[in-house]
C-alpha cells in the first residue's frame, strides 16, 4: 500500500501540517531533532510526496516555465543552464519551452504553462512580438524578462545586458585599429538588441568622426543564415567594407565562411566581429573577436529574481538588471 503524508505524521508522532513544512522546506520552528526524525522515516520509508497533491495544498507546482526563441543558437542553451542550476538550488524545476522565433508556438506554449499551473515564467519573447499576450490569465502569472525588454503586464523583473554599451566598444575598438569601413549586419530592429546595437554602433562612429553610411547596415535576423545572404547583399551593392561588424556570433562565423569562399582573408582584407562569444567563436579559424555576454549568469539571475518574487508575494518588485559585456580580442580582427 502507497504510504501518505498521514502514515509518516503518524509514525513521526508530529501532525501532517509539521511534515509538509518540512516537505517545503518552511521548517523554521521546527526543532532539528523533530525535523531530522521526520526526514529519517521519510527516508526509510521512501516516502516521495505528490507534486498534484502538494500543489492542491499550496496552489504552487514548483515549476518554472523558460520561453527561449531558439534552441538551436549556443547562446540560449547556456543561458538555460544558468536558470535551471538557480531553480534546482531552491527546489523548483524547469519546464524548457523553444519557440523558434514563432508567435503562434509561443503563444501555445504560453497556454500550456498557464495550464499546467507554472508558478512564474522567464521569457524571451519572439522577434515578431510586437504587443501583449492573449490569453490574460498570464497577468497572474509573475513573468521575468531575459535578454529581449519590452513593457507588457504581469512581468516583475527584467535581466538585460547592455547592449549599446557592448557595441560601442566592439566598433570603437575596430576604429582605433584604423578600419573606417565597418558594415553592420543586424538582427531584427523589432528589438531592444538590434535597436542598442545599432545606437551603439552609430555613437562610435561618431566619436572617431566617421561618417553613418546606411547602406553599410543590413538589417535582418538572428540567424546562421542571415550572414550568408547579408554578405551577398553588400557584394551586390559593390559597397567597399573593410571590416563586418555582426549582430551575434552565429552571423559572424557565416560572414567568415562566406568571405573565405569570396578569397578574402581575414583579418587582412576584412575584420569580422561578432557578438555573443558562444562556444564556438573560438573554434573556427580565424577565432573570433566577439563582444561577450554573460547569458549563464543571465539565467541564473532571472530564475534567482523570480524565485524571490514567487517567495515574497505581497512584496512590490519589479527589479530590472543590467548586466555588462566584455570585448574578448581574437584572431577575426
Amino acid at each position: 500500500m502507497k504510504i501518505t503524508i498521514k502514515d509518516i505524521a503518524s509514525l513521526s508522532g508530529v501532525s501532517t501540517t509539521t511534515v509538509s513544512k518540512i516537505l517545503n522546506n518552511k521548517d523554521k520552528d521546527i526543532s532539528k531533532e523533530t525535523r531530522k526524525k521526520v526526514l529519517k522515516i521519510i527516508k526509510e520509508k521512501n516516502y516521495v510526496p505528490s507534486t498534484v497533491a502538494r500543489s492542491m495544498v499550496t496552489r504552487k507546482t514548483k515549476t518554472i516555465g523558460l520561453v527561449i526563441p531558439d534552441i538551436t543558437n549556443p547562446f540560449f542553451p547556456e543561458l538555460a543552464r544558468g536558470a535551471e542550476d538557480k531553480a534546482n538550488e531552491a527546489g523548483y524545476n524547469i519546464m524548457f519551452c523553444n519557440t523558434d522565433d514563432d508567435l503562434d508556438k509561443e503563444e501555445k506554449y504560453i497556454n500550456m504553462l498557464v495550464e499546467k499551473m507554472a508558478d512564474g515564467i522567464i521569457f524571451t519573447q519572439s522577434d515578431k512580438r510586437t504587443e501583449g499576450f492573449k490569453n490574460t490569465s498570464l497577468n497572474s502569472i509573475p513573468i521575468i524578462l531575459i535578454d529581449r525588454d519590452m513593457d507588457y503586464e504581469g512581468i516583475k523583473g527584467k535581466v538585460l545586458v547592455n547592449n549599446f554599451d557592448g557595441s560601442y566598444k566592439g566598433v570603437s575598438y575596430l576604429l582605433k585599429k584604423d578600419y573606417k569601413k565597418i558594415a553592420f549586419i543586424s538582427g531584427p530592429l523589432t528589438l531592444n538588441t538590434g535597436l542598442e546595437r545599432l545606437k551603439g554602433y552609430k555613437k562610435a562612429l561618431k566619436d572617431f568622426s566617421v561618417e553613418y553610411d546606411d547602406n553599410l547596415v543590413i538589417i535582418g535576423e538572428y540567424k546562421r543564415e542571415w550572414g550568408f545572404e547579408a554578405i551577398d547583399i553588400l557584394m551586390n551593392k559593390n559597397l567597399d567594407f573593410d571590416a563586418v561588424f555582426c549582430g551575434n556570433d552565429l552571423i559572424a562565423i557565416s560572414v567568415i565562411k562566406k568571405l573565405k569562399e569570396l578569397g578574402k582573408s581575414i583579418p587582412e582584407d576584412v575584420a569580422v566581429l561578432g557578438f555573443d562569444d558562444i562556444y564556438m567563436a573560438d573554434l573556427i579559424e580565424p577565432e573570433l573577436t566577439t563582444i561577450r555576454q554573460p547569458n549563464y549568469k543571465m539565467g541564473y539571475k532571472a530564475a534567482e529574481l523570480l524565485i524571490n518574487v514567487l517567495e515574497n508575494p505581497n512584496k512590490k518588485m519589479n527589479e530590472k538588471i543590467i548586466l555588462d559585456t566584455e570585448l574578448i580580442i581574437r584572431k577575426s580582427t
